[in-house]
């Protein structure tokens, strides 16, 4: 799939190194087609890896993908320079008015806060609101896919006891969906976060289905209102050396981390990642693009 972004955005050079088919703004004017206007709200803190992530689970169907890259006003970063924000970066502001077919809102390092005092919470539930009406589906992750949890249906985060941190399995139980369409009986998913959420709050609610479930991490595929709302409370964008580099980093500050569980090889850290979920991870944004956007959003936004 054909993904358009800014010509001189820094992660199109790590894409395209990777064969993947990226096309600028000025190849994009010259198709005679209707791309699909997608919106990445990305909270995450270093925010160059969390673009080539998503930009490539994004590139892997026939349909050309507009991407706009949004950030929150109401939170400085500390970690991605004020130039890069205001050169690839839209406010929320400036897009308010605009309609897209897709949003994705990203993770963010905030799970253990309450809700209530992440200094973005009120302009996110103000972004929340704007979906309903001006977005066809919104695929909400990890921290993300919590927060919309809590504010679309009342169902807190739980506090873990030990970070859920690694690749684990996962059971597809709604097979017909086309949300999991492809999918084999039984994938791998990472998922890197100190908080989980109630299997039996979720069944309860009507308009909500697991789609996918872990014994060891929980639901991890959640669909409200038929596509509407998608949330999944892991990283399936993640890259092979994500995990190593978060345990390395954390490692190296002293904290109490524990080896990431069914990564490493013989569970050595000096060994090489095994890649073991990047096929589903594209499934499960291709089925997204396809099925809950491209399917269902109107030609004229």
């Amino acid at each position: 799939m054909p993904i358009k972004v800014q010509s001189d955005l820094p992660a199109k050079a790590v894409i395209e190194s990777e064969n993947i088919f990226i096309i600028d703004e000025n190849r994009a004017i010259k198709q005679d087609i209707r791309p699909l206007k997608i919106a990445i709200l990305n909270l995450m803190p270093v925010k160059h890896d969390t673009e080539i992530q998503l930009l490539r689970a994004l590139s892997n169907t026939p349909l050309q993908v507009d991407v706009t890259f949004v950030c929150v006003e109401s939170h400085v970063s500390k970690h991605t320079p004020a130039s890069h924000l205001n050169q690839f970066y839209s406010k929320f502001s400036e897009i308010r008015n605009k309609k897209f077919d897709g949003l994705i809102i990203t993770g963010a390092p905030v799970e253990q806060m309450p809700y209530e005092e992440v200094n973005y919470w009120e302009e996110l539930k103000e972004i929340m609101d704007w979906s309903d009406q001006n977005v066809t589906s919104t695929f909400h992750s990890c921290w993300g896919a919590f927060a919309g949890l809590y504010y679309r249906y009342g169902i807190d985060k739980i506090p873990l006891d030990q970070k859920m941190f690694g690749i684990f399995e996962h059971d597809v139980l709604h097979r017909k969906v086309p949300l999991v369409r492809g999918f084999d009986d039984v994938f791998y998913a990472p998922h890197s976060r100190h908080v989980g959420i109630s299997r039996e709050e979720i069944k309860q609610h009507p308009d909500l289905t697991i789609l996918a479930d872990s014994q060891i991490a929980g639901p991890f595929i959640i669909m409200g209102k038929e596509g509407k709302h998608i949330f999944v409370t892991g990283h399936p964008e993640y890259d092979r050396n994500t995990l190593d580099n978060e345990y390395k980093r954390d490692k190296a500050k002293g904290l109490d981390i524990r080896i990431p569980y069914h990564y490493y090889p013989d569970d050595n850290p000096d060994n090489k990642p095994l890649l073991t979920w990047r096929g589903h991870a594209n499934g499960l944004y291709t089925n997204w693009l396809n099925y809950y956007v491209y399917q269902v959003t109107p030609y004229i936004l």
